[in-house]
Formats: structure tokens, C-alpha cells, sequence
């Protein structure tokens, strides 16, 4: 895809000059979400779109920019949000679109205005954020540019841009019900992994993978839903290729055949430059790197898209880099990139050890010792016979009430007021199955105290079966934090003299790899209610996740659309009516 087709006035109903600092404009979206019959990978099915389009459309816009998004949900029966992911909301939390813990869905045929900053230039997405929805479909690019006058820290003479995702034939509802029932039906692999949206199911774009000529020309000349979109270059220019994932499960490798790349950016923060052969990307996820295109012009090249740190049983997903003037047509000469083993943890753990922050750069340096430490503990439990996620053995629900108002209007009955443990017992052994492997439901929050320093060291352990234990990328809402270190075992007070406080990476999401442990550190610096959880859809749904809460009794002017259901929906009709209490 040329980085002419992923432009703003694809989508951009209108974009008004405004008064301010450094040309910065208000963009105008309308949006509506629906389901309709699509064909992501030549199958056809039933997707989650925006204004007709799968993935949604593009949104482009400059650092200082406001965005103001009017969504109209049109599904029948569901309520729908949308999570700007790695936008940290500031002064803007219940924009951060996060069913129950910042806003209320929005319900059938209503409308809700998302209006918010993007303060840093970056690669970002947005995605749905209620039920499965991201599994359905509803997601799609952000890409904020530099303020008007300012640089990049590396130049490039074109860009693209790739959102990575993966796909059932199974409806997102389906899968809801399977990981619900008891006994537990898993939702198995995804049956294709998508580039924007595109993939090829039974049906090979390389030959050399399906022996069969005929399948070339199957994808190639297909429909326009799920023919690959080529990435068609020019001899001897260097181009930025953004690549972000909203994939549900799969944690993915990705791979230009014959051209190294330089990554240059992790989640909306420069990196030192480091040179790389293939690229890790786990979901949540999202990286920029640079490419020069140095070899011969006569032919072209494969782009693959593997999945890692999962027994693979999903094609890799293909693309063409296209060398202009080679006809897109002519087959690369050699076999598409081969991943290294999907359960390479060393390589794996090795690659992310090399993002580190720009010396120089306008990453901030962490603070020198936190104010608090919590350590999250994550396992696989049963709660009365239901396999389920738990984080220091609470499987976390979410309330009717959404957070941010409950917390802000003291409706102490909207959630369980007692808190969260801030460890797990010392003597739990982390390499085995648990001798008691039951758990319990919880919606208790992490109360932050505001402005303070925040380490959370997140802890693998074994799930409920002897030997497994799984790849778990995080993401935190409403801040970037500084990812110190990682680990192998349980952890322990003697790690923390080996953390990396001189350039650690600033990020919105860190994996954690089996039978180890991650730590970052935040700042609780943004006032509202944030989401931290796993980013694979089906362990979030299974109760994999955390909630902080940081000076919310500083926020004005929440929005009443935001909050009118549950108790605050009461709340808000007594002042409505002139009464009060609840």
C-alpha cells in the first residue's frame, strides 16, 4: 500500500484551521459502526466496520492536533466503544474509551463524541474495547506526524504503514460463549493472520508454499477485500515502514526478505537505532522501522508475517515489496523469510533487551526509586469449574458503573471497596501448577496516590496444566512507562539492582515471557481510571487485568453521556430532577 492511499482526507468529513500554538487543528470524523459481510481472507463472513470500511479508516493528523471522532453505534443489539491505544487522554480520561471503567457503552443507536489531544507524534492505533470486539473486527490506524516546523530524529524519503491482525472463520460471539462455558472450549488458532486487513486463506499467494501456480494468481487478481496490498518501492530510497498489531492472540515476527531494518521507534517513542533481520511485534504493539531498498531492482521481495511464541498452525501471512518498474506480477526469486522458532524465547527476550531509549531523545529519565511497588502475579484458575485468568488469584469483572464516575461522585456501592493485593504469598512456586488452582471473582482498584512513582513487576507463572506457561504483552492506558527489566524465575529484592535506569525504553505495552518476570515504572501523573491487562482478547475476556485510579477527584467536567448508566446514570437523573443523594 503507498503511503498516498494512508492519508486524512480518506476519511476526514472536515478538518477546521483553529487558533493555537504550532498550526494545530481540530479534525473532524463520522463515524458509524456496524457489522456487514465481508471477506478478510477470501472467506466471507461477518465483520465489525466503520463507514463501510474494514479495517476502520485511517486516522492522520500532527502532534497538538484535537481529534474529535462523532461515533454512531449502529449494531442492533450491543453496545460498542472505541480505545485510542497509546493516546494517554490527558485532561481527557473518559475519551479513553474503555467500557465500564471510563465510559458506559454506547448503546444502539446512540451517538458518543470522542474529543481529545494527541500530544506526541507516533505510530498508534485505535480498536473496540467492549466484549470481544477487537476478535469482531473494529480497528484500525492513528498516525500523528511531528508539530508543523519539527523534525524527525532520522530521515526517510517515504513511509507505509501496516496494522497487523489475526482471524477466525468462528464469530467473535461464538468464541465469547466457548470461553464462558464450562467444561472450557478454547477458541483454538486464528485461522489466518491479516496485513490491513488482508489475507489469504487456503488459497497461497507464494508457490512455493502451495505447490500449485494457479494460487498466485488466486490472491493477486482476487477481490479487492483480500488481495494483498503491495508495498511498491523505489531503487535506492530509504523508506519508514510503521507496523503496528491489534492482533487478539497471536504474537507475530515480521520479516523483508534480503533487506535488514533499523527500528527507530516503539510505541510513539524514539529508540536508539539498532539493526535487525526480522522484528518481534506482540499485540499492542507498535514499532517504526527504516528500510533502504539496495538490491537488485530487477526483482522483488517478500514480506512474511509469522506467529511466534505459539506452536504455529496459521500460515504466515505474505505481501510484496514491488521494486518499480519489475511488474508486481514476477514472483520474488527467492522463498519467503523464514521466523526463527516460535518458541525461541532467548531470541525472543534478546530482541527486546536491544529497544532502548534515544540517548539525547525527548524520553524523560525514570525516577530514581518508586513510591510503591506492586507485583501482579498472573495465572490460570478455576472459579466454581470455569477456567479463568487472575491476577494475585482475582479474575477480574468489571462493574455496571463505570470507574471513572463512581470514583469521582463516591458511589461506594459500584464496585468492591476493598483493594487489590499489592503481592502474592512469596512461597506460591511459580515453575508448577498450584496445589490449590482455585480463584475468585473481584472488581476492587489500585488507588494511586497522585503524582507519586509507581514500580509494577508483572510475574509469570505456570498456567493449569504441567509445563505451560504463555507470552503475556501489557498494556497500560493512560501513560507511557519505562520497561527497567526482565527476568527469568520468581522475582526477587536482588533484581531491582539490575534494572536499567540509565535509557530504558518509554512504552504502553511490555510482554512478559514465560516463567519470568517484566518490571516498569509509570508516573501517576494523569488524573482518571486506567486499564492495565493483558492484550490477548481472550485472556482480558477471561479476567486478566487490573485497574488504577489516580486523582480523580481532580476531574471536572465529565461528560453526562459518559456516565448515564449504572448508579451514575441514577446519579445523574436525581440532579437532574433536583434531588440528591443515591
Amino acid at each position: 500500500m503507498e503511503s498516498s492511499v494512508v492519508v486524512c482526507c480518506l476519511v476526514i468529513l472536515i478538518s477546521i484551521i483553529t487558533p493555537g500554538s504550532w498550526g494545530a487543528k481540530s479534525r473532524h470524523f463520522r463515524w458509524e459502526v456496524e457489522y456487514m459481510h465481508w471477506s478478510p481472507d477470501g472467506m466471507e463472513g461477518v465483520v465489525m466496520g466503520i463507514n463501510g470500511q474494514f479495517p476502520g479508516p485511517t486516522i492522520r493528523a500532527r502532534a497538538g492536533d484535537t481529534i474529535h471522532v462523532e461515533l454512531t453505534n449502529k449494531l442492533h443489539t450491543e453496545g460498542a466503544v472505541i480505545h485510542w491505544h497509546g493516546i494517554r487522554q490527558l485532561g481527557t480520561p473518559w475519551a479513553d474509551g474503555t467500557a465500564s471503567i471510563s465510559q458506559c457503552a454506547i448503546n444502539p443507536g446512540e451517538t458518543f463524541v470522542y474529543r481529545f489531544k494527541v500530544d506526541k507524534a507516533g505510530t498508534y492505533f485505535y480498536h473496540g474495547h467492549y466484549g470481544m470486539q477487537r476478535s469482531a473486527g473494529l480497528y484500525g490506524s492513528l498516525i500523528v506526524d511531528v508539530r508543523e516546523g519539527d523534525e524527525e530524529p532520522f530521515e526517510y524519503d517515504d513511509e507505509f504503514n501496516i496494522l497487523l491482525s489475526d482471524w477466525w472463520h468462528k464469530g467473535s460471539h461464538e468464541q465469547e460463549v466457548d470461553l464462558s462455558s464450562n467444561p472450557f472450549r478454547w477458541i483454538g488458532e486464528p485461522q489466518t493472520l491479516l496485513i490491513n486487513g488482508r489475507g489469504q486463506y487456503n488459497c497461497s499467494l507464494a508457490p512455493q508454499l502451495s505447490h500449485s501456480p494457479a494460487s498466485l494468481q488466486c490472491k493477486l487478481r482476487g477481490s479487492e477485500q483480500y488481495a494483498p496490498q503491495l508495498l511498491r518501492v523505489r531503487p535506492h530510497k530509504t523508506y519508514r515502514l510503521r507496523i503496528a498489531s491489534s492482533t487478539a492472540l497471536a504474537s507475530l515476527n515480521l520479516a523483508i526478505g534480503n533487506h535488514k531494518m533499523t527500528v527507530v521507534e516503539a510505541d510513539g517513542n524514539y529508540v536508539h537505532p539498532f539493526a535487525v533481520e526480522n522484528i518481534d511485534v506482540y499485540s499492542g504493539e507498535s514499532y517504526s522501522v527504516l528500510f533502504t531498498t539496495d538490491q537488485d531492482p530487477s526483482n522483488n521481495y517478500w514480506i512474511s508475517v509469522s506467529v511466534r511464541g505459539r506452536e504455529p498452525k496459521t500460515p504466515p501471512a505474505l505481501t510484496i515489496l514491488n521494486y518499480r518498474p519489475t511488474p508486481a506480477s514476477k514472483l520474488p526469486e527467492s522463498p519467503p523469510p523464514v521466523a526463527p522458532a516460535w518458541n525461541d524465547y532467548k531470541y525472543s527476550v534478546a530482541l527486546s533487551k536491544k529497544v532502548l531509549a534515544l540517548k539525547g531523545g525527548s524520553t524523560p529519565k525514570p525516577p530514581a526509586r518508586p513510591d510503591r511497588r506492586i507485583v501482579l502475579l498472573n495465572t490460570q484458575n478455576f472459579i466454581d469449574g470455569y477456567t479463568k485468568w487472575a491476577i494475585n488469584n482475582v479474575s477480574l469483572v468489571l462493574p455496571a458503573t463505570p470507574y471513572l464516575g463512581s470514583i469521582r461522585y463516591g458511589l461506594t456501592r459500584a464496585f468492591d471497596q476493598k483493594p487489590p493485593p499489592d503481592d502474592f504469598g512469596r512461597e506460591y512456586e511459580i515453575m508448577k501448577p498450584a496445589g490449590n488452582q482455585n480463584s475468585s471473582y473481584g472488581n476492587g482498584v489500585y488507588r494511586l496516590r497522585f503524582n507519586t512513582t509507581v514500580d509494577v513487576v508483572l510475574q509469570n507463572a505456570n498456567a493449569l496444566k504441567a509445563n505451560v506457561s504463555e507470552i503475556h504483552p501489557w498494556h497500560l492506558h493512560g501513560h507511557d512507562f519505562w520497561v527497567l527489566g526482565y527476568g527469568e524465575g520468581k522475582f526477587a529484592e536482588e533484581d531491582e539492582g539490575r534494572f536499567n535506569l540509565e535509557n530504558p525504553p518509554f512504552k504502553n505495552t511490555a510482554v512478559v515471557f514465560p516463567y519470568g518476570w517484566t518490571a516498569v515504572r509509570f508516573v501517576a501523573d494523569n488524573p482518571g481510571v486506567w486499564a492495565f491487562h493483558c492484550h490477548i482478547e481472550p485472556h482480558l475476556h477471561m479476567g486478566m487485568g487490573v485497574v488504577f485510579a489516580e486523582g480523580v477527584r481532580r476531574i471536572k467536567n465529565i461528560p453526562g453521556e459518559a456516565l448515564g448508566c449504572g448508579l451514575t446514570g441514577k446519579l445523574l437523573m436525581k440532579k437532574k430532577n433536583g434531588t440528591t443523594g443515591i
